[in-house]
Order: C-alpha cells, then sequence, then structure tokens
C-alpha cells in the first residue's frame, strides 16, 4: 500500500464514525459462522476458524470490551449435525505483531497467525445461559493493542476456532465502552481479510461485503467457497454497473478475475450476495479477494468512502 492510500484511509476512517457491530448494519448479514473442527467442509466452512481485527483510534484511551453474541453452540440460532457436540474457542489478541504478522492476515489458520500477545481467552460448548446472549471479553486499555501508523490507532485481533465437534456456530461481535450494553467507539473499525457469514433464509434479503480497493491495484481475484448455486454474486462500483462473477458449487472453490479500472482505485466494492428463488436454505458462504500480488485485500465493516454508487456518465445540458 503506497503513501498516498494510507493517508486517504486515514481520512476516511476518521469520518466513518460507528462501525463497531459486526457484521455492521450495512452488510445485511445474519451471523458469522465458524464450525467444529470435525465438521464436514461441505457444510460450508472451509478452515473452522475465523479471524477479525479491531481498530481503536488512538484518541479514545478508555476501556473497552469485546462483546460477542450467542457464542456458544447450541439452541435456536446455531446449526446442528445430530447432537450438539462443539466447542468453540475465542482468544482476543493485542500487542506487536498481532496484525502486523503476515500470517495473520492470511485466510487460513497456518504459521504464526495466532501472532501477538494473548489478553484473553474463552471457550463455549452448548450453554443455555448463552443462547441468544452476550459475552463480554474486557475491559482492554486501547494500549494493549499494537499501534500502527497506517491506521493511526491500536489494533486488536479475535479468533473464533472450532476445536471440538461438527455443529455450526453462528455469531456476532460488538466492540463496546460498556461491559453490559453496546456503546459505540466512534471512529472505531473493524475488518477481516476474509468473511465467513450465514445466508439470510430470505431470497428478498441482499448481503454485502466491502473490500477496498489500495493504490497500485491492478486486478482481483475474488474467491468464494461452498456457494451451491444460490443464486448469485454481483460486483458493484464507481464506474461497474453490476459484473456477475463465478460462483462455486457444493464443497469446492470457485475464482474469477476482475481487472481494475482507474475510477475504482480509492473506493470499495460492493460485492452483492442475491440468493435464487426457490432458495438454498442455511447456506453458509466463505469469501476472500485478493490482488495482482496475491495479498488479501480487507473488508471492511463500513466501506471506506462509503456504499459505491455507479457514477455513470453525466449529461450536461447547456443553459440558455
Amino acid at each position: 500500500m503506497s503513501r498516498l492510500t494510507y493517508i486517504f484511509i486515514l481520512l476516511l476512517i476518521s469520518t466513518l464514525g460507528y462501525s463497531q457491530p459486526v457484521p455492521n448494519v450495512d452488510e445485511n448479514i445474519p451471523y458469522l459462522m465458524t464450525f467444529g473442527k470435525d465438521g464436514e467442509t461441505s457444510w460450508g466452512d472451509d478452515d473452522f476458524s475465523q479471524t477479525f481485527f479491531f481498530l481503536i483510534p488512538e484518541g479514545y484511551d478508555q476501556p473497552f470490551f469485546i462483546r460477542v453474541f450467542d457464542p456458544d453452540t447450541g439452541g435456536e440460532i446455531d446449526e446442528y449435525k445430530g447432537d450438539f457436540d462443539t466447542r468453540c474457542v475465542y482468544e482476543v489478541f493485542g500487542g506487536e505483531g498481532n496484525w502486523s504478522d503476515d500470517a495473520a492476515k492470511e485466510t487460513s489458520p497456518i504459521g504464526n497467525y495466532k501472532s501477538g500477545t494473548l489478553l484473553a481467552s474463552r471457550a463455549f460448548a452448548e450453554n443455555p445461559r448463552y443462547d441468544n446472549n452476550w459475552f463480554t471479553f474486557g475491559p482492554f486499555n486501547p494500549a494493549q493493542g499494537e499501534y500502527t501508523d497506517v491506521y493511526k490507532g491500536h489494533i486488536f485481533k479475535i479468533i473464533c476456532e472450532g476445536v471440538a465437534g461438527d455443529d455450526g456456530n453462528m455469531y456476532k461481535y460488538y466492540l463496546s465502552t460498556s461491559a453490559t450494553e453496546n456503546r459505540l467507539i466512534e471512529g472505531a473499525n473493524a475488518f477481516a481479510y476474509e468473511y465467513s457469514f450465514r445466508m439470510h433464509n430470505d431470497y428478498e434479503q441482499v448481503s454485502h461485503i466491502y473490500p477496498y480497493v489500495e493504490d497500485g491495484t491492478v486486478s482481483v481475484e475474488i474467491n468464494n467457497f461452498d456457494w451451491d448455486d444460490d443464486g448469485s454474486i454481483m460486483v458493484i462500483s464507481v464506474s461497474r454497473q453490476g459484473s456477475d462473477i463465478l460462483t462455486s458449487n457444493d464443497d469446492n472453490w470457485a475464482e474469477d478475475v476482475l481487472r481494475v479500472m482507474d475510477e475504482e482505485i480509492g473506493t470499495s466494492f460492493d460485492f452483492r450476495f442475491i440468493k435464487a428463488n426457490p432458495l438454498v436454505r442455511n447456506n453458509n458462504v466463505v469469501v476472500n479477494v485478493r490482488n495482482q500480488f496475491g495479498e488479501a485485500l480487507p473488508f471492511y465493516s463500513i466501506p471506506l468512502g462509503g456504499v459505491p454508487k455507479y457514477r455513470g456518465e453525466v449529461e450536461f445540458i447547456p443553459i440558455d
């Protein structure tokens, strides 16, 4: 990423404000998804691990909390296979290298992906206490994160990993100033380099993710796993009214490459997940995007620069 792109990102993040629910309202994604390590990948999880990062702006110096909605695997939200026997571990990391280590930004849990300093950890199996309810990690001090000039703030990492069982864990995050309520931190943000999530069971609902097109990006490779022929994935941008990309079938990956237009540099793509009618129920999907160098691009909870709108061609009419 070039210095100009860093500056542009900083300016955009400073205007985003409220972006800590994960998934965010604009994304219209019901839940994040992680299966137990004994699960079948044909149910929609390729590696049974998911990583998210939270950015605390440098101007914020008060304690904060990371809250998890429905952290257990059991009850009305989660996806069972036989009896619920899945256990997931949530780990919060701060300290140097938790984000800047190359393995932390990769899309598979290999190498030193648990880089940094472990600040908190908790395992959950089936537990009615946390079914459809919140668990809170913290308090954390912003200074416990990894400071970076790129974002002018401190970064923390949370990993959810299925360590036993074969069921699907559906959950959400919220970055909060309170241990008992969801209270926003102005200027904070959340991002990931791969998204594993549950689709709606409603063909009228369209989900979105927003990868940012950095300076120097010539092309992007869009990878999706286990789409199950559940409709289409469309890319919208400031200069693209809608391009359909190749979608995967059951238990496999599909990849498609898009050339990046000059107008798209410094903006976000809008990937729209449009379900089929009749729909595929309880469909789980994994998505990542890489540039021409093979580097994974981050998805921000709220798109940098706002939700992209196709600009089209403007017709100028002379005034008499």
